[in-house]
């Protein structure tokens, strides 16, 4: 157990003292990355990490080692997981190489080369740094199964696929582009989410529960989208060049919805579960259906915050009153022609 027990307990009582405070302090600190930053604070406010894996002012790794703790009194037998997978490391970035790495090792991919890739990209490349921490606050604030910073660190499929599309990305940019596919190819194996390592994906994305998605080459999805399971950002032949869909920031796609070819899908839009999306759509709309058509606007600016995805009770009862009015007229269509002949 390598002492894990003292360690805590060590540990414990110098942080006693601020545990309350800090519970607070992130509450209160958190959200207002989760809903974008100014310009003028887009050098990375969320934490300063050196090359060296030092933090300073890191709230987010904070918690995540305040969780660890608790969860390791809490339940003795995850005390050497939890020691091994969060408190043996000085930084978030290593915490996580360390997570995906044992996630993704097979027999001729082991855990400690593949590690050794994953810290050495993520602590040098501070766009990583920062979007690996706004990207596990989106969870925390967007997924209402997820109950901690560290079980999404831990647990979480759709986080781990994002992270790790974030590190072949950087790979493939690199032109190191054979060892970008080697892990798109173990992150569709693993956690079965396809990301094409060339798409381009912002910050403070949720990928809930990840299971079935799929994300073209020359896919771009904005900061702030949330993409429930099964969606698919494909192409619509065999075309080359730009072919896969353009998803502004703040846009929710729900689960099973296919956006195909090279179409925009406008800022805080909408799309509706099960719908095929064929064009563009306007910033803002809600969508639905096969094809999918507005069907109305959405209130607020970020849907993807909300994570609202029912449509109003007077939206439904305007559907389910045409619906009724379109059957009543193909019924009536035929008695008509027959009393004609």
């Amino acid at each position: 157990m390598f002492s894990t027990h003292a360690v805590l307990e060590e540990e414990e009582a110098s942080n006693m003292s601020g545990s309350k405070s800090m519970e607070y302090r992130l509450e209160k600190v958190f959200p207002v990355y989760a809903m974008g930053l100014p310009n003028h604070l887009d050098s990375n406010p969320v934490v300063s990490v050196s090359n060296s894996g030092s933090t300073v002012g890191d709230p987010i790794w904070d918690a995540v080692r305040e969780e660890a703790k608790f969860e390791a009194e809490k339940e003795p037998i995850l005390s050497s997981f939890l020691y091994a997978s969060i408190l043996a490391h000085d930084c978030l970035e290593r915490a996580l190489g360390f997570v995906l790495a044992n996630r993704l090792q097979n027999p001729t991919l082991l855990a400690t080369q593949l590690m050794d890739i994953f810290c050495d990209v993520i602590m040098h490349d501070r766009g990583i740094q920062r979007s690996i921490r706004l990207d596990v606050q989106a969870f925390k604030e967007r997924d209402p199964s997820c109950l901690s910073y560290c079980s999404a660190l831990l647990y979480l499929k759709g986080y781990h696929s994002v992270q790790t599309y974030r590190v072949a990305h950087a790979l493939w940019n690199q032109g190191r582009t054979v060892l970008a596919l080697a892990l798109q190819s173990r992150i569709s194996e693993v956690f079965g989410v396809d990301i094409h390592p060339a798409a381009k994906i912002g910050e403070g994305i949720l990928l809930d529960h990840g299971t079935g998605v799929v994300i073209g080459e020359t896919a771009v999805v904005g900061n702030r989208v949330s993409l429930m399971q099964g969606v698919t950002l494909g192409g619509t032949g065999k075309e080359i060049g730009d072919r896969h869909p353009k998803v502004g920031q703040g846009a929710l796609l729900g689960a099973s919805a296919t956006i195909l070819g090279n179409i925009k899908i406008g800022e805080g839009a909408m799309i509706a579960a099960g719908s095929l999306v064929l064009q563009d759509i306007p910033p803002h709309s809600m969508v639905a259906g096969i094809p999918a058509k507005v069907i109305g606007y959405v209130n607020e600016q970020d849907p993807s915050l909300t994570m609202k995805h029912d449509a109003s009770k007077e939206f439904f009862e305007h559907v389910a009153g045409s619906s009724t009015g379109e059957r009543s007229k193909g019924a009536q269509g035929p008695e008509r022609q027959d009393e004609g002949n």
